[in-house]
């Protein structure tokens, strides 16, 4: 049965509070589960907030300070016909060089693992789209979703302390969380006034536009360091590690083309991968709020992704079943 074959990694918390606040930073690494491993999603708690002289909606006309998941899930039958908001219920490792396409989506590429006849796994990837649908609805291995943000001032948004990606039961801790990403699009604004329209249409996110969250840099579980030391030659710690540099896959990948687990990364094949530029990254248990992007005067329609990085070193197979909590709180303030 399929919501028995979804059983472990739940995201189930999924908060944005606006408030205002403040830090920095980028790094990473590279890898992929070998064995057949699903991240499922069963409970779903979206808590979207906002203060501190910004508003936020889910289908850009319909302003609250607080956004709950039928708010997102639901203006696809009602207000927001054209969204085009995933929330799956399972995923799957996927990776991204940070690269939008014209019409101002992230590419996402979905890779899978096989043996080859020298025994090396061979990875491939092919290039997911992102369609609308929620739960046992959607086949997405990935989260994607727009969310609408109005302010009379330009505004700097910052990470607060209670942003992380965490574990539901905190004695497990598998690893997983340390591999995963959120991205911030930013489809551009027009002003307050304008037709709902033009606010949905919003499609101007561009690579210069992308900005991306690594959270849990400085953590690795024993099996993400041996993970590192084994199949990358890299050098790395279970607490306190410097950030790693990881490449994304930057485009599709066949089983002809001879990449395999050891050999993805952007020296072997510079055609399929770059060095990921991660735009703030932030430690286990960060104390200090995390600048994230600037918002122009108006109203600025913001797509969103979370999805778990391939090519990362914390996804191998030991980590693959865990259940794990998103929460995103944004403020516009940048003091703790």
């Amino acid at each position: 049965m399929r919501k028995k074959r979804r059983r472990r990694i739940r995201i189930i918390y999924l908060c944005i509070l606006l408030l205002f606040t403040f830090v920095m930073f980028s790094t990473s690494s590279y890898a992929w589960f070998t064995a057949n491993r699903i991240v499922t999603v069963n409970t779903i708690n979206f808590h979207v907030g906002a203060a501190g002289g910004v508003e936020i909606s889910a289908d850009g006309t319909n302003w609250k300070s607080i956004i709950s998941p039928s708010d997102i899930i639901d203006v696809h039958s009602s207000t927001y016909p054209t969204s085009v908001n995933q929330i799956p219920g399972q995923l799957e490792p996927v990776s991204s060089g940070k690269e939008v396409d014209n019409g101002g989506l992230l590419k996402l590429y979905y890779g899978a693992t096989e043996n080859s006849a020298s025994g090396e796994f061979n990875l491939t990837s092919t290039r997911i789209i992102e369609s609308n649908g929620s739960g046992d609805t959607s086949d997405g291995k990935f989260l994607a979703f727009d969310l609408f943000f109005k302010t009379d001032n330009e505004s700097n948004l910052y990470l607060t302390t209670n942003s992380n990606v965490s574990y539901t039961n905190p004695e497990t801790k598998k690893g997983i969380a340390n591999a995963a990403r959120i991205a911030f699009i930013n489809e551009g604004t027009v002003p307050v006034g304008s037709s709902v329209g033009d606010i949905q249409r919003l499609r101007q996110g561009n690579n210069n536009t992308v900005y991306l969250w690594e959270p849990n840099y400085d953590t690795h579980t024993d099996a993400g360091v041996a993970n590192a030391r084994d199949v990358y030659r890299i050098t790395t710690t279970n607490e306190n590690a410097e950030r790693l540099e990881y490449d994304g896959i930057v485009s599709e990948i066949s089983s002809g083309d001879g990449v395999t687990i050891k050999t993805a990364n952007r020296t072997s094949f510079p055609s399929f991968f770059k060095k990921v530029d991660v735009d703030f990254a932030t430690k286990t248990g960060f104390t200090e709020y995390a600048r994230a992007f600037t918002i122009g005067a108006g109203i600025t329609k913001i797509r969103v992704y979370m999805w778990i990085e391939g090519q990362d070193v914390d996804c191998e197979n030991l980590a693959g079943y865990d259940d794990i909590d998103f929460s995103l709180e944004l403020t516009v303030n940048p003091g703790a």
